[in-house]
């Protein structure tokens, strides 16, 4: 990967200064705050304490009346409702969680996720057809659908009614639905924009308790799972997502569902009664196994592991998607490793996009790979594999290039394709592979700015080491969660130097061991920084760029350093 470009970002010192005075606190943490845009008293009370009241009203939401009078007249009336939602963990979350929450209430009520290989994403004629060889009168379709034209036309002439509950961003033409829940539709009031798609269908069953009178705990008790759709689908953390992922984990380290706790079980992770997850757990941790399920096998796997109540039968579960988690890794590995070698043997790191073709590759694991090599060479990425009799890719973007732009530019090559900013698929015949490489490479060269070639790190203050201790490691603490939106902080020291202890461990990482000036020494961990052993080694001063993390180490606890990234220190004029 290029050496990276440190950014340290702008933000307006009056308004730091008074916002801070008005809290009484140091400088800095006013400065972080109006970093994220936080500008009062009140918006930060909001960000420090949020609170459940904080939430909106879900009849807010454009459609939500009709939404409901539906749900309620298919109940009366006993029809059959099928519960529809996507493979990820976004669309397994929200058909759990409004599964489970009707079912308790009307036992004509059934799930269905289409299988990622047979049918692909998103509402698919195959699903239809279930639902009316199985009586099916009302669909409520959640992480998807907003772009189904053709299917819900079809469900409807089968006498099947939509309700669509969706957060992609709708094209002009919208689904002849009965009911669209969508806050980035038009004339959609709804205050806020970036609910993900297990958050939307939490308003509705939010929404249908109220309708029914219910008590809080019937939608509340979902929380956690809420949590773990935000998470995994990389929405920002801010506003009302921010309230739901708070409560969400609170509910998560206390009395999580079976199937949650489950799999923290199985990932070890929650060592002792004093670990707290947090949203790196749910992303990195929870996340990956239950996507392995819908990669490797059926993502089926995962709604009955969220839905069950027992917790031993939710364990046997678990161990299902551990085990396709460990052989997506497996997977995930040898193609990452194999994708490198094609690019070092046939020097194409030197081009400007990475396009890549093995027709062995396995499908589901080819959008983690691209994104690995993405990562490593920082270009735009897209890994191809055989599908049945067409070739099917995964693309991954650079920052601040639309890469589904990009395959539009592509599209007379192409059968299929869509996605969004930074990510995207696409589908073509083998006979236009090796054309697709060249006109793709051509769209990127002629268009991309060289800048954005190079990655960047954000840098929110430039700090002191002597400055970093346990009081300002449990203010930062307060600024949890963090997520798109509210970035853990990355601070900048220059000017340290090795006392002559850091070293390599592991080949790949460096284990740090530094003191800038009179301040006392400080530890860190830099991985795969290897490389540059010798900027820290050489005796001169270097800058180093950093998280603040806490080590637990034989159940003592101290601040280290995450370090990121390191540079030799300019000299001075």
């Amino acid at each position: 990967m290029p050496d990276k470009q440190w950014n340290i970002q702008p933000f307006d010192a009056a308004q730091a200064d008074a916002l801070a005075e008005s809290l009484h606190v140091k400088h800095i943490y006013g400065q972080l705050l109006v970093q994220r845009h936080i500008y009062s008293y009140a918006e930060a009370k909001k960000f420090f304490r949020p609170e459940l009241e904080d939430l909106h009203d879900p009849f807010l939401m454009k459609d939500m009346v009709k939404a409901v009078q539906r749900i309620d007249q298919a109940i009366r009336e006993k029809e059959k409702i099928l519960i529809y939602g996507d493979y990820d963990v976004d669309g397994t979350t929200a058909v759990s969680t409004v599964y489970s929450f009707l079912h308790g209430y009307h036992e004509h009520t059934g799930y269905y996720v289409p299988h990622r290989y047979r049918e692909g994403y998103g509402i698919s004629f195959a699903g239809i057809d279930y639902a009316k060889e199985n009586n099916y009168t009302l669909l409520i379709a959640l992480d998807c659908g907003i772009k189904a034209m053709e299917k819900i036309a079809y469900a409807k002439s089968l006498h099947i009614d939509t309700i669509v509950c969706d957060h992609h961003l709708p094209d002009e033409e919208l689904p002849d639905a009965y009911a669209i829940l969508n806050p980035k539709q038009n004339n959609c009031k709804y205050p806020y924009k970036e609910l993900s798609g297990c958050g939307i269908g939490f308003k509705l069953i939010t929404a249908l308790a109220n309708t029914w009178a219910l008590p809080d705990k019937s939608f509340l008790q979902y929380l956690d799972l809420v949590a773990t759709s935000i998470a995994a689908d990389i929405v920002p953390i801010t506003g009302e997502n921010r309230v739901l992922v708070s409560f969400g984990l609170k509910k998560i380290n206390t009395d999580p569902i079976p199937g949650l706790k489950a799999l923290t079980v199985l990932s070890k992770v929650k060592r002792d009664d004093k670990y707290q997850f947090r949203v790196y757990d749910l992303v990195f941790i929870i996340a990956p196994r239950v996507n392995a399920a819908g990669r490797m096998d059926d993502a089926h796997k995962a709604i009955r592991l969220f839905i069950e109540k027992d917790f031993e039968k939710a364990l046997h579960l678990a161990e299902e998607l551990h085990r396709d988690n460990t052989d997506r890794k497996d997977l995930d590995k040898h193609m990452t490793e194999e994708a490198l070698t094609i690019i070092e043997n046939e020097g194409l790191s030197a081009r400007n996009s990475t396009v890549l073709y093995r027709s062995h590759w396995h499908k589901g694991v080819i959008g983690i790979v691209a994104s690995r090599i993405m990562e490593t060479y920082y270009r735009p990425t897209i890994i191809l594999t055989q599908s049945n009799e067409m070739i099917a890719g995964s693309a991954r973007s650079v920052k601040g290039f639309n890469i589904y732009e990009a395959l539009h530019q592509c599209h007379d090559l192409l059968e299929n394709y869509g996605g969004h900013f930074y990510a995207a698929g696409m589908t073509l015949t083998p006979d236009k592979v090796e054309a697709f490489k060249d006109r793709f490479e051509a769209v990127v060269s002629s268009s991309i700015d060289p800048a954005l070639l190079v990655p960047e790190i954000k840098i929110d203050a430039v700090i002191q080491l002597r400055e970093i201790n346990n009081s300002l490691y449990k203010m930062l603490e307060q600024f949890e969660p963090y997520g798109p939106g509210n970035m853990r902080p990355v601070f900048m020291t220059s000017g340290v130097c090795d006392n002559g202890y850091s070293r390599i461990v592991k080949q790949d990482h460096i284990r740090f061991e530094i003191k800038q000036n009179d301040s006392e020494i400080f530890n860190g961990i830099g991985f795969n920084l290897a490389h540059k052993f010798n900027v820290v080694s050489s005796g001169k001063p270097f800058d180093i760029c950093f998280h603040i993390d806490e080590n637990d180490w034989n159940g003592k606890s101290h601040l280290q350093l995450r370090v990121l990234d390191i540079r030799e220190t300019a000299k001075s004029d």
